[in-house]
């Protein structure tokens, strides 16, 4: 009889291993799929988790400065790349210069908290070597929720900011690491 019941603990301790051993490399996997700092539950953002606007910044010496500022929605939990995939529409002569480095780190958008990209362009050519771009367009990390079901990832901001420099000397707008909090304002 004590040899049953000693089988018994034993078997029950063993499944009771078991299961914490593969709880745990699931939470491990799970996690390892999240930015480094944030839990297993956050995932990559779509496009209908966060508003999108451009903030413009403090002009000086023919530099132009903005930022475009990405908050979260109420209730939502993401995280945005920290070199994201940045376009532009219209001014066919402008261009995007990505200075974000390929493995800065994601940075986490919770319930109404914001990150930013800083942009840098000139804007002090003479007027037929300027052009004023429709907006740009940002491309979501994340093409689906954590249903399956497909969300567009595409968001166009529209560009109030003016005219940018599209000659052969000057002609990129710089977009700069993603970056927590507000974006700075003039």
């Amino acid at each position: 009889m004590t040899t049953r019941i000693s089988v018994r603990r034993t078997a029950a301790a063993l499944a009771v291993a078991g299961v914490a051993a593969g709880a745990g490399a699931f939470f491990a996997t799970s996690a390892s799929a999240a930015p480094s700092g944030t839990e297993s539950t956050v995932s990559a953002c779509t496009s209908n988790q966060f508003t999108t606007k451009l903030v413009p910044g403090d002009p000086g010496a023919g530099n132009r400065y903005a930022a475009l500022q990405f908050t979260a929605n109420p209730g939502e939990r993401c995280y945005l790349p920290g070199k994201l995939d940045v376009s532009l529409v219209g001014a066919h002569n402008v261009l995007i210069n990505n200075e974000a480095a390929d493995d800065a780190p994601s940075v986490p958008l919770t319930d109404g908290s914001s990150a930013y990209v800083q942009l840098h362009w000139t804007g002090i050519a003479a007027e037929e070597q300027q052009q004023t771009p429709n907006g740009l367009s940002v491309t979501a990390p994340s093409d689906s929720n954590m249903h399956g079901d497909y969300i567009n990832p595409n968001v166009l901001v529209d560009w109030n900011l003016g005219a940018v420099d599209a000659n052969e000397d000057s002609h990129t707008i710089d977009i700069g690491a993603m970056t927590q909090g507000v974006a700075p304002t003039v």
